[in-house]
């Protein structure tokens, strides 16, 4: 077309010399000044042109000159059409469909610069603009023309013009986007089929964003300019710049004459790929930042449970999506009915430190070799990877509040397998192993040397004993218990209180005995000096983990615990404006019972009486009511029991705001790496509120929903809430049978985890068994944990990305309900099945129910661990595998 155009233009400026030569002289200036642009054309077709009038100067005959003439046509003709058929003097980008990066790089308005402006850093692949001299040509032709290769597929040359909404991520940016929206239809179609599709336009996308649009436009300009220069050379030289390039453009996929059937199944491999772009309504996201916007978005809701989290605003900040990116391994947005304690603590940790966690996922591929090694660490056998990470403490720059003994898990979860103790043998059954235990087990003797006086721990044999005793109930922790009740008859052991935290549990006897008056104890102390503590405790058959009161909240919901319990647990109450006792204060019942029994409340020592006048001041100051003080005369002990207010009364009274309320933002359910704050929370009053009221007695609470759940609200599984209820646990009431027909012996079970606890229908329809179970509801699923305390059972918020806080060899029987499935997304499973094998005993069990799928990767992984597969029915989904004494014989690397 253009070359047609080309001889039309040159015929009729041919007849236009011989028309202006008769009348005046070839070398008139008229001519020239009249027609200038029609002489501005190439050395080789004036020469023609002179050549042809000076034949017809020596030639005095009209139609040898017409002749000749159209014979010259003629063969022009000829010699253009074989030139277009053999593609002479362009380069085949121009010529074919597949290309359009030609089409598209046409400056059609003034718009196309500033449309360019934003991709001059986008390292994407882009093809020589070759801008034919085609000046002439309309504008609306060559928008009918990029209109017809506009339909490009994802893997095309992409020369960079994409729509500026596709690079930029800053907020900033938006008004320049919508004018180039408007001006740039075309534009916004080419990015609809082919703008982002791979994983290195999303680091490039997301630092695009943040440049200065004055640099930007002097790319564009330079690159305007660079290109200009380049558009009249010939096919060789296209070919060359082309050529160069490419190679240029390394990041991007060569996709050159790929057909349209396998772009789109590249396309379509892409969208699986952990790490690529996909396109939402205009948006470019990436995997992780959809991962974290599942986990991340959920916060704000301050009851939890008490009311349905409201919808989020999908149109947010960008920087806040950036923010929300983080948290790898603590977080993921979702639009669910139930807030999260992913999503509250993620806010409230911002809301403090302006700082948002980190959450990803690196997209490792799962392990496929399953080979399996030993864990090479300095804890051996008691190896608890989040807290023994010996590089982050070492990194620590104070450990003033025992940050040390805090949990600091590895950025790639461990992978190795935990060995065994020499000598291990099967533990002993419950109840004698309350009183006794295998020396191997556990092989550690220093507390006994320390405590062996106080009655903690005694070596007999080959047995590790216990007399029942501690430091403040040297003749047993029975007398002790019913000694608090005689103290406050409120208190109700059994019935009003059922579900209590001992801190500083030592070895667990105060819990241990605690079954016998129908109540149980969340026990904690740290894995520190007192060798072992908690471990002794669980190989007893008692419900403990290791954690500490230091820098960060206890991962447990506010207004939870009946009664909080501390015998010697050597915490400084007092101390930092009471920061310590204020968080028992967050996890306390309102009208619940904080239990202290030590020195200062019985002694009269000069530092005892200090600390007694501290602590009156700030239990005083905090509102807590001083029931009684009351000795024991059989251990020579007292204990002072003080209760939490149950209305906001008392705090509005007070002269000084010391300590101060929280803000009304602070949420006091976050608690998952929360920072600690000397504050207090607003008592809740409203009767419809979690909280408010005292659950029913025990065991009555088991199986009655909670007052603040009620049908107005949806529950999990979509129902109205109080409904939902009372269906799950219908759906948990035959699980013993159940368990029991795919190989679980319950007589040789003592410690449960439900891995995704729900409601606690599991662990409620297991109540009549010598069993406890401990509810672990993740951090990135509806946060119901509320609901389990109010039921009288206890539980955990943890995230099954890192390892949990208990030692080795912990648990007789786990439970994972729909769990595998969930966690895949942003975990290894090889890593978690590895977590499981370190806190499952010898001989223990594993029951999953999941998808398919998931059924039959687990299998192949418990069996690479030297797993028995029990019972396996993919297509019910169920699985039950036991745990053997296999360990591998080399060492991971260290």
């Amino acid at each position: 077309m253009i070359y047609f155009i080309f001889l039309l233009r040159t015929f009729l400026l041919f007849h236009l010399t011989i028309f202006l030569h008769k009348h005046h002289s070839y070398s008139s200036p008229l001519t020239y000044q009249l027609y200038p642009s029609q002489f501005a054309f190439s050395t080789h077709t004036h020469t023609l042109l002179m050549a042809l009038f000076n034949s017809r100067k020596r030639s005095s005959s009209p139609s040898y000159v017409s002749t000749s003439t159209t014979l010259i046509f003629i063969a022009l003709c000829v010699f253009g059409v074989w030139m277009i058929s053999s593609n002479y003097g362009f380069s085949p980008q121009t010529l074919t469909d597949e290309t359009t990066s030609t089409s598209m790089a046409i400056d059609t308005s003034s718009n196309t610069n500033n449309d360019l402006s934003s991709t001059q850093d986008i390292p994407v692949e882009t093809t020589k603009n070759i801008q034919e001299p085609v000046e002439t040509t309309t504008n609306s032709e060559i928008q009918k023309d990029i209109s017809t290769t506009t339909t490009t597929t994802v893997f095309e040359d992409n020369p960079g013009h994409l729509p500026d909404d596709a690079i930029k991520s800053d907020d900033k940016n938006n008004n320049n986007e919508a004018n180039k929206q408007k001006s740039a239809t075309s534009d916004s179609q080419i990015f609809e089929e082919s703008s982002v599709t791979q994983k290195e336009q999303a680091s490039s996308i997301s630092e695009s964003g943040n440049n200065d649009q004055n640099s930007e436009s002097d790319k564009v300009q330079q690159s305007s300019v660079e290109t200009s220069e380049g558009n009249g050379m010939e096919s060789q030289n296209a070919n060359e710049v082309e050529n160069k390039e490419q190679k240029q453009d390394v990041q991007s996929f060569d996709t050159r004459g790929s057909k349209n059937d396998e772009d789109e199944a590249n396309k379509e491999q892409l969208r699986e790929d952990k790490g690529d772009i996909k396109k939402k309504d205009g948006k470019v996201t990436t995997h992780d930042e959809k991962q974290d916007k599942n986990v991340d978005s959920k916060k704000g809701d301050t009851s939890q449970v008490s009311q349905l989290e409201p919808e989020k605003n999908e149109n947010q900040d960008e920087s806040e999506k950036s923010e929300n990116s983080k948290a790898e391994k603590k977080g993921h947005k979702s639009k669910k009915a139930w807030a999260t304690q992913a999503d509250q603590s993620h806010q409230e940790k911002k809301r403090q430190q302006g700082e948002s966690g980190s959450s990803s996922n690196d997209g490792e591929k799962e392990k496929q070799d399953n080979t399996w090694y030993l864990c090479n660490v300095t804890a051996g056998a008691d190896y608890i990877p989040c807290l023994d990470n010996e590089k982050a403490i070492k990194m620590l720059r104070s450990t003033k509040h025992f940050q040390h003994r805090e949990r600091h898990c590895p950025e790639d979860p461990p992978t190795c397998l935990v060995s065994l103790p020499q000598g291990y043998k099967t533990p002993i059954q419950w109840p004698s192993s309350r009183d006794k235990i295998w020396y191997h087990n556990v092989p550690h003797t220093l507390l006994a040397e320390v405590k062996g006086h106080q009655n903690w721990v005694k070596v007999t044999g080959e047995y590790l004993t216990f007399p029942g005793g501690g430091t403040q109930f040297i003749h047993g922790a029975l007398h002790y218990i019913d000694f608090l009740q005689q103290a406050e008859g409120g208190i109700g052991w059994g019935k009003h209180t059922r579900v209590i935290l001992d801190v500083g549990c030592g070895v667990g006897s105060f819990g241990g005995y605690l079954f016998e008056r129908d109540v149980i104890a969340m026990s904690f102390a740290p894995k520190d000096e007192h060798e072992a503590q908690v471990q002794f405790a669980l190989e007893r058959g008692i419900p403990a983990i290791s954690a500490v009161m230091g820098s960060q909240r206890l991962p447990f919901p506010s207004n939870v615990f009946d009664l909080i319990h501390c015998a010697r647990c050597r915490v400084p109450w007092h101390e930092e404006g009471g920061m310590l006792l204020l968080e028992l204060n967050r996890v306390l019942r309102p009208g619940g019972y904080f239990a202290w029994s030590a020195t200062p409340v019985y002694q009269k020592l000069e530092e005892d009486v200090e600390i007694w006048n501290e602590m009156s001041s700030l239990t005083k100051a905090m509102c807590w009511d001083l029931v009684t003080i009351n000795k024991d005369k059989l251990n020579h002990v007292g204990a002072a029991i003080y209760r939490k207010p149950i209305s906001n009364e008392c705090y509005e009274r007070r002269e000084k705001s010391q300590p101060p309320m929280c803000k009304d933002n602070d949420d006091p359910n976050a608690a998952w790496y929360v920072p600690l704050q000397a504050c207090m929370h607003k008592v809740p009053v409203n009767k419809a509120e979690r909280g408010a009221k005292w659950p029913e007695e025990w065991p009555r609470r088991l199986h009655k929903a909670p007052y603040w759940l009620n049908n107005s609200q949806l529950g999990i599984y979509k129902k109205p809430a109080a409904t939902d209820f009372s269906e799950d646990n219908e759906r948990w009431k035959n699980v013993i049978d159940e368990l029991s027909n795919i190989g679980i012996t319950w007589s040789n079970v003592r410690n449960v985890m439900d891995m995704k606890a729900v409601y606690g229908g599991f662990a409620a329809a297991l109540r009549d068994l010598p069993v406890w179970v401990f509810n672990v509801v993740n951090i990135d699923s509806p946060d119901t944990l509320p609901i389990i305390y109010e039921r009288g059972l206890f539980g955990i918020y943890h995230d099954w990305c890192e390892s949990f806080s208990t030692y080795p060899r912990t648990y007789d029987l786990l439970h994972a309900d729909n769990l595998f499935s969930k966690l895949k997304e942003r975990c290894k499973l090889a890593a978690i099945m590895a977590e499981v094998d370190r806190i499952a005993r010898p001989g223990g069990k594993l029951v999953v129910r999941d998808e398919s799928s998931i059924i039959s990767e687990v299998s192949a992984l418990l069996k690479s661990l030297q797993w028995e597969i029990i019972s396996s029915n993919e297509e019910k989904g169920i699985l039950s595998a036991k745990k053997g004494n296999w360990r591998p014989d080399s060492l991971a690397s260290s």
